[in-house]
């Protein structure tokens, strides 16, 4: 287990990220320019789409593969809910609804930085993890915001209807590229990802580097936000990825998954989106405090999995799979 770890942490992806939080330490002043890191986030997402489709189409949808983006869905709303209930009488209505809907949403770099984890060590996974990730944001939005109109004195303010948010945010242009993408690939096959290999496969590595640069700079940054909230959002965001993963890792193991699939999916169980979730919850729940749940997601959560998470759930699952649950 150790081993995996610290070859995690010497991953040139992994050391970028760190790099990233090192340049918001010392005040270097070090950013990508522009628009490259929403350049970089596209092309990131058009790849494991597409690379996930092509998977998809060669291993076909079977029962298995149903059960898990279910599960998968199951599993964002009750994260969502049972957030929401355990910081509720800490953090207030409001704001426990917004990081309900945060943590029970998933983070597409968390996921991809796995991927990158699964390839260097050469353990296969399934396209259709692709499909969990886009599906898990709609309903945490959904449910988060369940709890907050169930919860909610009745106060007239009108927060837009539960379906037409879950169009929304199915409709946001990350996911609806992943979404395409997973598409694409799946109807191209084999063939078709031939004819992209060299731009979708081999700059990958590269890009992911860059684009945890940039996200390392923002979770320093997030760290700065989170200093003034206290003890208890600190220890929830640095907490809650193990919580999270140890559910994923014994759905994983009801739902007969291999490692790879495993791991993604534990992944996405343990991980927290600080993109479109934020967004939508400072337009709809503008009571709640976006300096609680972004910094949370991004400063504590993320870096939490990207450094020692991932490898540390991959331990866990190779020790599961062949000792089972009680040895």
């Amino acid at each position: 287990m150790l081993n995996l770890i610290t070859d995690n942490l010497l991953n040139p992806p992994v050391l970028f990220f760190v790099l990233g939080v090192v340049a918001v330490l010392v005040k270097s002043g070090l950013e990508l320019p522009g628009s490259t890191p929403k350049l970089l986030a596209l092309y990131l997402l058009f790849c494991i789409g597409l690379h996930g489709g092509v998977s998809l189409a060669q291993s076909g949808i079977s029962l298995t593969v149903a059960l898990s983006i279910v599960a998968a869905v199951v599993m964002s709303c009750l994260t969502a809910v049972v957030v929401f209930l355990v910081l509720r009488p800490r953090l207030g209505l409001h704001n426990a609804a917004a990081i309900g809907a945060t943590y029970g949403s998933v983070s597409a770099v968390t996921f991809m930085t796995a991927g990158n984890f699964l390839t260097e060590i050469d353990v296969p996974y399934n396209g259709h993890m692709v499909a969990a990730l886009a599906f898990m944001e709609s309903p945490a939005i959904v449910a988060g915001l369940l709890c907050l109109r169930v919860c909610e004195p009745a106060t007239g303010k009108k927060r837009g209807s539960l379906p037409g948010l879950a169009i929304e945010s199915l409709l946001h242009g990350s996911v609806f590229l992943l979404l395409g993408s997973l598409v694409v690939g799946y109807l191209s096959g084999e063939s078709g990802w031939d004819k992209v290999s060299p731009f979708a496969e081999g700059i990958f590595g590269g890009a992911l580097c860059l684009f945890l640069l940039d996200m390392g700079i923002s979770a320093g940054r997030g760290l700065g936000g989170i200093r003034q909230a206290g003890a208890f959002p600190v220890v929830f965001g640095l907490a809650f990825p193990f919580v999270g993963a140890t559910a994923g890792i014994l759905v994983s193991k009801l739902l007969g998954l291999d490692q790879g699939d495993a791991l993604l999916f534990t992944v996405l169980c343990a991980s927290a989106l600080y993109i479109a979730v934020p967004a939508v919850m400072k337009t709809v729940v503008a009571e709640a405090n976006p300096g609680l749940y972004f910094p949370m997601a991004l400063g504590l959560t993320l870096p939490v999995n990207i450094l020692i998470g991932i490898p540390l759930y991959h331990a866990v699952i190779q020790h599961v799979i062949r000792n089972g649950l009680t040895a």
